[in-house]
């Protein structure tokens, strides 16, 4: 009897679509149904059960119990990132509020890790719907992620890349998310499926570019520069070194309730 397609839950920011592109157009495509979501709901649909597999905010690993992580695959950088920025309208250890985006959860939680360790400061933390000009109003500096800080401008601000913050204090890259799949359909069989569809993706950059030109209205150098130059779509030893790193801060400034090790699909 064929099996159902896996549920997938994944994240339509530029950074992600080469992990899940090749699982729609590639030869796999026919074992998985995609869904788009927000990071935050892609991590809470897997907890509940919605989805059998998700492109996961890296710390969610830290927080949702039985799963087992893909090998190999990860949006990771070793900075700069471009799209995961701390926008300030001052110098950032006069920063007094900061607002935080609530459209994710790991660049909150490297957020705070920063602020506490590299900065040593404590400003009031206020979370907020990811509009710049909004955060900017109430607040000293806003935590922007994503497209939107991809494709923006900011005159007059101060800009900081925080994979370039995390290299400075660390000198190791960061990872911002994994593929995930629940323990109990996590058989090794998906691997090569997953692996095989984020090659694909990368052997048809020019297809996939020229369609997120037209989804996103970015430019294609634009595009092809940062899925090449500042994205990492590969999790071996270096970026796995930051991730247990960032897991273990995390659990050291209690934005996790310990720092499990990670278990991969075997």
């Amino acid at each position: 009897m064929t099996q159902p397609p896996l549920r997938a839950a994944v994240v339509s920011y530029l950074n992600a679509v080469p992990l899940f592109w090749g699982l729609i157009h590639g030869p796999h495509r026919s074992r998985f149904h995609i869904t788009f979501e927000l990071p935050p709901r892609c991590a809470d649909l897997l907890r509940s059960g919605g989805v059998d597999a998700a492109i996961i905010p890296s710390i969610e690993y830290q927080r949702i119990p039985n799963l087992k992580v893909v090998p190999g695959l990860a949006v990771a950088s070793a900075g700069p990132v471009r799209s995961v920025l701390l926008i300030s309208k001052c110098p950032i250890p006069e920063v007094c509020r900061l607002a935080l985006t609530t459209s994710s959860r790991t660049s909150v939680c490297l957020t705070k890790i920063l602020l506490s360790r590299h900065y040593q400061i404590t400003p009031q933390l206020i979370p907020h719907e990811p509009n710049l000009k909004t955060m900017l109003d109430t607040c000293d500096a806003a935590l922007l992620i994503g497209d939107p800080a991809l494709a923006s401008d900011f005159p007059g601000l101060i800009v900081v890349d925080l994979a370039e913050a995390w290299r400075a204090m660390t000198g190791l890259p960061f990872v911002f998310a994994l593929w995930a799949v629940r323990a109990e359909v996590a058989t090794p069989d998906l691997v090569p499926a997953f692996q095989q569809s984020a090659v694909y993706a990368m052997a048809h950059l020019s297809e996939l570019v020229e369609q997120e030109s037209v989804r996103t209205g970015l430019a294609p150098d634009l595009i092809r520069s940062y899925l090449t130059e500042n994205i990492d779509f590969s999790l071996g030893e270096t970026n796995l070194a930051g991730l247990r790193l960032f897991y273990s801060l995390a659990h050291e400034l209690g934005l996790t309730d310990r720092s499990k090790p990670i278990e991969f699909i075997s």
